[in-house]
């Protein structure tokens, strides 16, 4: 097991996260699919988030991630969440005839944690 460093801790938190799109539409795919995985990637990096292993699929987003301890996975998981919504609705205007109310992810997230004690 590698523990990962701060300026004063060592730490080993990693989750399990999953989400899904509003409604359960299946439709990441193609191009769409390969942009939200590029934006999810770029704010994970931004906000010092590593993922570990990380799944779309066509209606749902499985994530492993490691998340350093002075940030909380709500925030992590708004930011992710927002960015790629917004991002995505302006990017692909064929998704206002299914997403109206400019909500591209349904409300939530599951997420548990993984590691030893």
């Amino acid at each position: 097991m590698i523990y990962s460093t701060g300026s004063h801790t060592k730490f080993y938190h990693r989750f399990h996260v999953v989400w899904t799109t509003k409604y359960r539409y299946k439709v990441m795919r193609g191009e769409m699919r390969e942009r939200i995985r590029e934006i999810i990637i770029q704010t994970c990096q931004e906000l010092g988030v590593h993922i570990e292993k990380g799944v779309l699929s066509t209606d749902h987003v499985h994530m492993f991630i490691s998340v350093p301890p002075q940030i909380a996975l709500s925030k992590v998981m708004m930011r992710i969440k927002g960015r790629s919504s917004y991002k995505i609705q302006r990017e692909f205007p064929e998704l206002r005839k299914r997403y109206w109310g400019q909500r591209f992810w349904a409300r939530g997230f599951f997420s548990t944690t993984s590691g030893n004690a």
